[in-house]
């Protein structure tokens, strides 16, 4: 079986069981054109997975996010827009969400059920350091990421190798 699937049926045990509630992504890029764009495809496999329980996912201009983020559990920004972080999160020292620079070939696949296991990590990660921009243990240098998928499923295939 799936380790993606395992950890789904997971979730949805836990959600049922009222551990966790819905997760709420805002992705957001410069000026919100491709971050639109992938959270219609997102919004779309929601559906098709029958995920709207678990999570929903809005884009928005990075520069909106200072106004939007109380509305969420995390915000994912694409990651051309990564050198505008630093300077948000140092003017908006007081956000009690993480921020998290999506991987370059993970922003391209954008798959929803990929998205939600980091969603979960991410503030589960987060929830224990407080540090933003949040990011998992070595990908501080999002630009050299290679994996397409989430973190959790990435080291899982990476033990089977």
């Amino acid at each position: 079986m799936d380790a993606c699937l395992i950890y789904n049926i997971y979730n949805r045990i836990i959600l049922k069981a009222g551990i966790i509630g819905m997760i709420k992504i805002l992705i957001c890029c410069l000026g919100g054109f491709s971050s639109s764009a992938m959270v219609k495809k997102v919004k779309s496999e929601i559906i098709e997975n029958n995920l709207q329980k678990e999570m929903s996912v809005d884009f928005s201009p990075f520069m909106n996010a200072n106004k939007l983020y109380h509305e969420y559990d995390v915000i994912m920004v694409c990651p051309h827009t990564r050198y505008e972080v630093n300077g948000f999160v140092k003017k908006h020292y007081d956000l009690n969400i993480p921020i998290y620079v999506l991987p370059p070939k993970m922003y391209g696949q954008m798959n929803a059920k990929e998205l939600y296991i980091d969603a979960v990590d991410i503030i589960d990660g987060y929830n224990d350091s407080k540090t933003n921009p949040w990011h998992f243990k070595g990908e501080e240098e999002i630009m050299t990421v290679q994996r397409a998928c989430s973190y959790r499923h990435f080291k899982k295939l990476s033990k089977l190798k």
